[in-house]
């Protein structure tokens, strides 16, 4: 009787609770995609992985890069679980967050109007306080190059959620994209005291250090990341960023063994395809960077790759093919101007060497007057000195590589325009000085542009020799 009456019990009730619990939560974790740490019951055998789906939500949810086939998997996933429960708020934000990240690195502007959809249906359908859709909305804007409009989304997830640093993290590229460095600087600092030691945070750390010069920190944070990073999506992207980062100092064999190696560990990382064609290009093993552009493109056609392999082209005498990567350009620029995006800085640096200067300068000061960063600067001073407007593109050029003044990014093309702008106007030191400068940086850093500043040099000649004084 007493056995009966303790299986009868609250031990009964407790053990068959349990057992409920663990089905439900195990419900939840193939159907939302959430990995839950319970106890595992399965012997010596190791508890089951985690699933592709499962996998991707963690890193869309947690602001790391996610592998192309598990954001697939979550993306059906997601969907096939809406149309039976529309009204899941929750799921609505995590099907958008997927939507950016799968454009992102894609480069495929048709998720863009999908992600914005997902993500108002869960702003309409989720709790009223919705930090998740919220900052799905500021990464689709960041995504876009839609930055004032990041920033508004991105400030309403910080005020629904000041702790959740991935809306801190979001609105340092809308801060950066406006150019407000203090912003910058304030939402870095948010994120590293919420999330101290993570190696997304490292690699965002990596970008804000590269932007204000300090290269040999960004070196050393992206390495960091690198090493520490859990899925192999999240390692490659950050040795894409370290490769980067070796190439703007110059480092050629060192910027494509970081490549390399990210492909390696992703062979979806296209954007360290891309890299392997600059530096491939760099060494001047030119039929191999060739190569890799052209597969990077086939499968994430980036208008900026379009331009690089274009110039790459006009490099080597092929003019023909040049235009053809010009046409491609303009083309995927529409097609993604037509989903949301704003492509206006990179068909402005289109226009100003390769099109008609005086629609460059047009479209740039309109994207200076609406988010003047660092880049549209550049962009703006190179456009206004294509049409012979030097006193004021020295204005913005100066914008572009003064620290003082925001430009604190050592950038070896924005300091090549700089002095090419100062030699126009006669000031032979300043623009002897910037020439050199921009070959220090990088000495490879454009095919077309790097031997251009080195007959800009020549032509200089060397500084005067100064007499003894009187």
């Amino acid at each position: 009787m007493d056995a009966m009456q303790r299986e009868t019990g609250p031990g009964r009730r407790a053990r068959r609770g349990r057992r409920v619990l663990i089905a439900s939560v195990a419900g939840a974790a193939v159907l939302g995609g959430v990995l839950v740490l319970l106890p595992w019951d399965g012997g010596d055998a190791p508890p089951p992985a985690p699933g592709p789906a499962a996998l991707a939500r963690g890193a869309v949810t947690t602001g790391v890069p996610a592998a192309l086939p598990d954001l697939a998997a979550l993306i059906g996933d997601r969907e096939t679980h809406l149309r039976a429960h529309p009204l899941d708020g929750a799921s609505w934000a995590v099907l958008g967050a997927a939507y950016v990240e799968q454009g992102r690195r894609t480069a495929d502007g048709t998720n863009w109007p999908k992600a914005e959809k997902a993500l108002r249906t869960s702003l309409r359908t989720g709790p009223e306080r919705n930090p998740q859709a919220l900052e799905g909305l500021a990464a689709l804007a960041v995504a876009r190059r839609d930055f004032p409009t990041a920033k508004k989304w991105g400030e309403s997830a910080v005020r629904a959620a000041p702790k959740r640093w991935t809306a801190h993290a979001v609105l340092i590229g809308a801060y950066t994209g406006l150019g407000d460095d203090k912003g910058v600087g304030r939402a870095l600092e948010k994120v590293m005291e919420l999330r101290p030691g993570a190696p997304a945070v490292g690699a965002l750390a990596a970008g804000v250090y590269r932007d204000r010069g300090w290269r040999e920190d960004a070196a050393a944070r992206i390495s960091d990341a690198a090493a520490a990073a859990g899925a192999p999506a999240e390692r490659a992207a950050y040795l894409e960023q370290a490769g980067r980062l070796a190439f703007e100092r110059g480092e050629r064999e060192e910027a494509l063994r970081f490549f390399q190696e990210a492909l390696r560990t992703d062979p979806d990382q296209r954007a360290a395809q891309a890299g392997q064609g600059r530096a491939l290009a760099a060494l001047g093993r030119t039929t191999e960077a060739l190569s890799a552009y052209q597969a990077a493109l086939a499968k994430r056609p980036s208008p900026e790759y379009a331009l690089e392999l274009g110039e790459l082209y006009e490099s080597l005498g092929l003019g023909q093919a040049a235009r053809v990567e010009y046409d491609l350009l303009r083309e995927r620029a529409r097609d993604a101007e037509a989903a949301g995006a704003d492509e206006q800085l990179v068909l402005g640096l289109l226009d100003a060497d390769h099109g008609d200067p005086a629609a460059a300068v047009e479209r740039l000061r309109a994207e200076w007057g609406r988010q003047p960063g660092t880049a549209v600067a550049d962009a703006l001073g190179w456009a206004l000195h294509r049409t012979g407007a030097d006193e004021e593109a020295l204005e913005f050029a100066t914008l572009a590589t003064d620290g003082d003044k925001g430009g604190g990014v050592r950038s070896a093309l924005y300091v090549f325009h700089r002095g090419v702008i100062e030699k126009e106007l006669g000031r032979s030191g300043p623009a002897r000085r910037h020439l050199g400068e921009a070959l220090t940086i990088n000495p490879y850093f454009s095919p077309l542009r790097a031997p251009e500043a080195r007959r800009a040099l020549t032509e200089l000649g060397e500084p005067p020799v100064e007499g003894p004084p009187d």
